[in-house]
């Protein structure tokens, strides 16, 4: 069942009459989209959640007498104070935090406390706030940016072959607002040539780099699949199937004897110019179930340390490739500003022609801010950390326990020399209570390492590290 909380839920899905980019043939409509903006087990029922797309920014809360997420403009219709600054009274309803106005699902407003017993100031449609049309989704909470009486007609784009036999696919998943446009993320993304070296000692290795011949299956307006006859590790996975669905969602298809089938699904919602929040998916439905079982073993917040250490890989540098490009003309000269000489780069050039093709820009007449500094473009708290439930809960805990490791060390070190005088000399219980006091020394300094992975990010990506001298 699709649950749509535009204000109705829905049991059938209606039918799908318009495309995804608008009805005009020649140009993609960003605003008449349905994206992705946050993993439903990320968020809190108990506060609104801000975000921001395409420019717009907006709130996120749960509407309990309809059991339902609503996203709202981040604007009280009062005095303009962000919603997102507020909570979720008692009653259920959205309140301001500035004069305390109070808003149902549909953006109506309830409650205007200034108001006098018998005043009907609520019931202006100035006092209402704008309401997105939102569907949850394979996980994920989509809203519709564009006039909401398209919704309906759009589909949602998620990824069908997770439809299919559903239970039994294993997927890990993670998120990151990144410093640059989702455009830039896309090109990264379907590039699949990049890998071995970009993330060399990571998930990749130089050793497998092999020439990557691409070829097109179908293009247009929506998207376009393609594929790689060989595949990755010089063949020896098997092929892989690339689709690409206007204007953000992409995946790589790899369906390999020796592993089952992978699949490496990436959503791109542009938040403002020069920064995107990236979902990241990567389902598998393995041969073996003993893989299986130790991915569930994982915990979510020890994957999502490691998965933002692969982002990192090539997150500095795209970060300024993409103002590069901005200086030689931008996309509308590409053809000149790359060079692109062999097969590898047949999916890149096929999306830059669809770019170009279809007037898309995302921020027309907008240029990329000032670039960040290495410490900013590592940061992990503000960009991840924070806005995972995982992550954020794990690391309270983590700050929780060291704070008392340091308190058993103090206790065991302070009471050291009373045991070695009530036991008249003896130095069992004194070597019992240091050795503890530094077990709980170590485990603090462990857990402090692992702790600045919630932070920030490595400055020397693997690839760059020196390569270990065989023994001859």
């Amino acid at each position: 069942m699709e649950t749509l909380v535009d204000g109705n839920e829905r049991t059938a899905p209606q039918p799908i009459a318009l495309t995804a980019g608008g009805s005009d043939p020649e140009r993609f409509d960003w605003q008449e989209v349905w994206y992705p903006v946050h993993y439903v087990m990320d968020l809190a029922r108990d506060r609104p959640t801000p975000f921001t797309l395409l420019d717009q920014d907006l709130v996120i809360w749960w509407d309990s007498p309809a059991q339902s997420w609503r996203v709202f403009a981040d604007q009280c219709p009062h005095r303009l104070a962000p919603l997102s600054q507020g909570r979720v009274a008692e009653d259920g309803l959205l309140e301001c935090p500035y004069h305390g106005w109070a808003f149902a699902g549909a953006g109506d407003c309830q409650r205007i406390p200034q108001q006098l017993e018998g005043g009907s100031a609520e019931t202006s449609p100035r006092a209402c706030v704008r309401s997105f049309p939102t569907a949850v989704r394979q996980g994920l909470l989509f809203v519709y940016a564009g006039q909401p009486d398209n919704a309906d007609q759009v589909a949602i784009p998620i990824v069908e072959a997770l439809e299919e036999e559903a239970d039994q696919w294993i997927c890990l998943n993670t998120f990151r607002d990144l410093p640059y446009d989702a455009l830039t993320l896309l090109e990264n993304v379907l590039d699949s040539s990049h890998l071995p070296f970009t993330h060399h000692r990571s998930v990749g290795n130089r050793a497998n780099a092999t020439p990557v011949e691409l070829e097109m299956v179908e293009s247009g307006k929506l998207g376009f699949r393609g594929t790689w006859p060989e595949g990755p590790r010089r063949g020896k996975l098997g092929r892989q199937d690339t689709q690409f669905i206007a204007p953000g969602l992409m995946w790589h298809d790899l369906i390999s004897k020796q592993f089952g089938r992978t699949l490496t699904v990436v959503y791109a919602t542009p938040i403002r110019k020069g920064k995107c929040r990236l979902f990241a998916r990567f389902p598998f439905k393995f041969s073996s179930k003993l893989p299986g079982f130790f991915i569930k073993l994982t915990p979510r917040w020890y994957s999502h340390i490691n998965q933002n250490a692969i982002l990192e890989d090539d997150q500095i540098f795209l970060h300024f490739q993409e103002r590069y490009l901005e200086a030689k003309g931008g996309s509308a000269n590409v053809a000149r500003a790359f060079y692109l000489p062999t097969k590898a780069d047949r999916f890149v050039f096929e999306f830059r022609q669809w770019v170009n093709q279809y007037s898309i820009d995302p921020f027309p007449n907008q240029t990329l801010p000032p670039p960040l500094s290495q410490e900013q473009l590592l940061d992990r708290y503000h960009s991840h950390t924070e806005k995972c439930g995982s992550c954020r809960t794990a690391l309270r805990r983590m700050q929780q326990v060291r704070t008392g490791l340091v308190g058993v060390a103090a206790i065991a070190w302070c009471i050291t020399p009373l045991l070695m005088v009530l036991s008249q000399g003896s130095l069992g219980g004194a070597i019992a209570t240091t050795l503890i006091s530094l077990a709980a020394v170590i485990a603090w300094w462990r857990l402090g390492k692992l702790e600045r992975g919630f932070y920030e990010g490595r400055a020397i990506p693997p690839r760059n590290l020196p390569e270990k001298r065989s023994k001859s």
